[in-house]
């Protein structure tokens, strides 16, 4: 059995884009949120999911995955309410951020641990609260890291993307299905 480590709803859309057939187990772990680096604190985090999974499944594959966003060294993750949601998008107006996703596949008795990180980097256009607050009505910001998401409401806020539109929204899928590939799981 294949599983996904995540409740997600745009995960399991975007896995399920792949055509393959795999279970849903919410990884209930404490996530890290005070690592210094993003890069770092995503691969944790994938790591922790897939594994807290894997512990009571480990005859099966499960995949585990976290994304983030950095403002420079600043960690965006989800805003803890509104003003928080409002406060992140003020500092990205007009500022290009990156979006970190790491991947783990997870197989315990098989001894696999695989890892992939993909890093993808976001302009925003300038922006006013006017424009926050019309934003927040087309979007629910508190659950998503850096309090927006990319598939609805972009044109009010986005003025352009370098690399994995998929990963931005919180899985990569061409790395995804590459990694799968290499296990013949796809």
């Amino acid at each position: 059995m294949f599983i996904l480590a995540s409740g997600s709803p745009r995960r399991k859309q975007l896995l399920g884009s792949l055509g393959i057939a795999f279970e849903i187990v919410s990884a209930d772990v404490d996530e890290q949120n005070d690592l210094e680096h993003p890069q770092v604190l995503v691969e944790v985090n994938a790591k922790l999911k897939a594994g807290h999974v894997s512990e009571n499944h480990p005859d099966d594959w499960v995949l585990g995955s976290d994304t983030t966003v950095a403002l420079g060294d600043e960690i965006l993750n989800k805003p803890l309410d509104i003003a928080d949601a409002r406060s992140m998008l003020n500092r990205m107006s007009g500022r290009t951020h990156t979006v970190y996703t790491a991947v783990c596949l997870l197989n315990r008795n098989l001894g696999v641990e695989d890892l992939l990180t993909v890093k993808s980097h976001v302009s925003f256009k300038p922006f006013d609260n006017a424009l926050i607050t019309q934003y927040f009505e087309l979007v629910n910001p508190l659950d998503k890291a850096g309090a927006y998401g990319i598939q609805e409401g972009k044109e009010l806020i986005i003025e352009g993307w370098d690399g994995s539109f998929s990963n931005i929204m919180g899985l990569p899928v061409d790395e995804v299905a590459a990694l799968l590939k290499k296990y013949a799981l796809l």
